[in-house]
């Protein structure tokens, strides 16, 4: 692994697909070629691919703006033109439901962040899809209060470990705003000082899974080189949020590189369940007991034609 501090990652190399790479969620926005608009429901949103590029939309995409910025909960690719397509969401900024300063009460103007909570991103993937062995589901409100509670105890945490408050005046409970604080930017560089080059050497690198304190937290893979490296500088932000957030000054050692193949491995003899996620995406699940994974494609699409996996540890 390649270690900073308490965060430890160990990068996936593999075969690249071939074919063009499509925009980022982040991208397309600052280009202006999708629209993420409100509907007046916390947890769904449109989304509209109004270019001519196809564009990857990652789960844990937070997009900042609108009533109450949101984290889009499923990951899918835009075809060009897609006319306006249903996305589920939750909200990451409890209580505001007006617009914000100068922002668009509409739509959603940046994806500059992702959530950096696997405990929150375990509560979407429920959302998302039936658990697998075959227990209610809790309901989607029960798992919006469960993921307002992640917001406030990433704030609080890091509050402690850095020494001053995150929370930004406009909106105190607004994760995106606590993301952009400016202590916690001058914290995280210190990692991506350390790591971000790290996963640039090398154009067979198609992932990552990453460790923090000692313990395999979560990795992301995607089907080519292009599309990791578009999507590493935000998610290592994010790793490196995680790692602030649980710092708690006992060093530990990282977990060995055969630990980190046995994550990815844990969940593949597993029992699946797919699902449509509408706009045109569909989401595999699997579980183990050390493992919730998470494939997402094109729906009706062959197998091979995945776009994103995620690995959550339990």
């Amino acid at each position: 692994p390649a270690v900073h501090d308490n965060l430890a990652i160990y990068f996936v190399h593999g075969k690249s697909r071939g074919g063009p790479v499509p925009l980022t969620l982040a991208e397309a926005l600052a280009k202006k070629t999708i629209e993420v608009r409100e509907i007046g429901q916390v947890n769904e949103l449109r989304v509209e691919n109004t270019g001519n590029e196809e564009i990857f939309i990652q789960a844990g995409d937070i997009v900042k703006g609108g009533q109450q910025d949101r984290v889009l909960s499923v990951s899918l690719v835009l075809k060009p033109h897609s006319g306006p397509l249903a996305i589920a969401s939750f909200c990451v900024e409890q209580g505001r439901w007006s617009a914000r300063g100068g922002e668009d009460v509409r739509k959603f103007s940046s994806a500059n962040a992702s959530l950096p909570s696997r405990t929150a991103k375990i509560e979407m993937a429920g959302a998302a899809l039936p658990q697998i062995d075959g227990a209610d589901a809790q309901s989607v409100g029960t798992r919006q209060r469960e993921i307002w509670n992640s917001v406030k105890e990433i704030q609080g945490k890091l509050t402690s470990n850095l020494g001053a408050p995150v929370a930004a005046a406009p909106s105190r409970t607004s994760l995106q705003l606590a993301l952009e604080n400016g202590g916690l930017e001058r914290a995280q560089a210190d990692y991506v000082k350390a790591l971000q080059g790290l996963g640039e050497q090398d154009d067979d690198i198609v992932g990552y899974i990453f460790a923090v304190n000692g313990k395999i937290n979560s990795a992301d893979i995607y089907p080519s080189n292009g599309l990791f490296r578009k999507m590493w500088p935000k998610l290592l932000r994010a790793s490196a949020t995680e790692a602030l957030t649980e710092h708690d000054g006992v060093a530990a050692p990282a977990p060995p590189v055969s630990e980190a193949s046995g994550f990815l491995a844990s969940p593949s003899d597993a029992r699946s369940v797919e699902k449509d996620v509408g706009s045109g995406g569909s989401v595999q699940m699997r579980e183990s007991a050390k493992t919730l994974f998470m494939e997402a494609k094109p729906a009706a699409a062959p197998a091979s034609a995945w776009v994103h996996r995620n690995y959550l540890a339990r």
